[in-house]
């Protein structure tokens, strides 16, 4: 099979993209890219379920596929700089985790085909123009529990909560964000306050300087940087006796009361699949952007006890796994 190399000229520079992929064929070896925020401990999870699905739809390491990782350790600002490197790696497809490193492989590349494991609010995002017909070079798998939903079973399981506190990634959050939570609270009678928690090493105490006081409860986005702050988070949710949902089960793990979430594990083992349709042909924005389907509500009692809690019996037989 020849190997095209394709040059693209971006503002910040020349970046060589690599070829275009074509239908698989035997003894073809790929080379797929993994962009995350992350720090590879902490990214371990998703990945391997990714090489789960890829290993599912008969691809082995080594002989139909390499990998090529960049790991931006926690620093979203190296994310362009990671994603360029995959470019010029002439990598056949880049696998994403979160918006900012879909931000920046989109950026580093309008060719390369992008599949994104996890994002949300692709469209308002504009990383996708719709979840049918995705268009351009990125299609993915989208987060479709919303903030609302979380509050509305965190005021079911603590009925004296009367204002939500989302605490979210200014990096990855939809534009005008906080006209988007006056307009969707006002329709359900619900005050929000918007906090963002930024990329600084005070950046959780700052954020939680931001909170008012009063009878609140704290709903806690699923990005990358969130999770990797998750238990400065649970720690001072805790302190402040703030009942906090999550949505990732990292948050209940790490000690806020719950989270109830959409399993990411499979979200990266279906990504496997896109990328599988991409490797044999199929244009990603020709791929309608999937959503997940299996969902999961974990409670962690022993906060609840702490913070002088009594989760109605309604809310807890509803739970698939109580950390006691």
């Amino acid at each position: 099979m020849r190997l095209i190399a394709l040059f693209l000229v971006l503002t910040a520079g020349l970046v060589i993209d690599a070829p275009t992929v074509e239908a698989q064929g035997a003894g073809k070896e790929y080379k797929i890219g993994f962009l995350s925020a992350n720090r590879p401990q902490g990214g371990q999870v998703a990945l391997q379920s990714f090489l789960k699905g890829l290993r599912d739809h008969r691809y082995v390491e080594g002989r139909d596929f390499v990998m090529e990782y960049r790991w931006a350790e926690g620093h979203q600002d190296r994310l362009p700089e990671l994603a360029t490197q995959l470019v010029q790696a002439q990598v056949h497809v880049i696998v994403t985790a979160g918006t900012p490193a879909t931000y920046a492989a989109m950026q580093a590349t309008k060719i390369i085909p992008i599949v994104f494991g996890s994002a949300g609010a692709v469209v308002e995002k504009g990383i996708v123009a719709s979840l049918t017909r995705p268009g351009g070079n990125v299609t993915g798998l989208t987060y479709q529990l919303g903030r609302l939903k979380l509050y509305q079973i965190l005021t079911e399981a603590v009925p004296a909560t009367v204002r939500g506190v989302y605490l979210y990634d200014p990096e990855g959050a939809p534009p005008q964000l906080q006209e988007r939570l006056r307009s969707e609270g006002k329709a359900v009678n619900v005050e929000w306050q918007a906090v963002p928690l930024r990329d600084e090493p005070n950046g959780v105490a700052q954020a939680f300087g931001e909170i008012g006081r009063g009878p609140n409860g704290l709903v806690l986005e699923q990005s990358v940087l969130l999770q990797m702050k998750a238990n400065e988070i649970c720690n001072l949710a805790m302190q402040r006796r703030l009942p906090a949902i999550g949505l990732t089960r990292t948050f209940a793990d790490a000690g806020c009361l719950m989270s109830y979430a959409e399993r990411t594990l499979d979200m990266y083992w279906r990504a496997a699949g896109l990328v599988d349709k991409i490797l044999k042909g199929a244009k990603p924005g020709d791929l309608p952007v999937e959503q997940p389907t299996k969902f999961e509500l974990v409670i962690n009692l022993k906060t609840a006890k702490a913070l002088g809690l009594t989760i109605p019996q309604s809310v807890l037989v509803r739970a698939d796994e109580i950390i006691q």
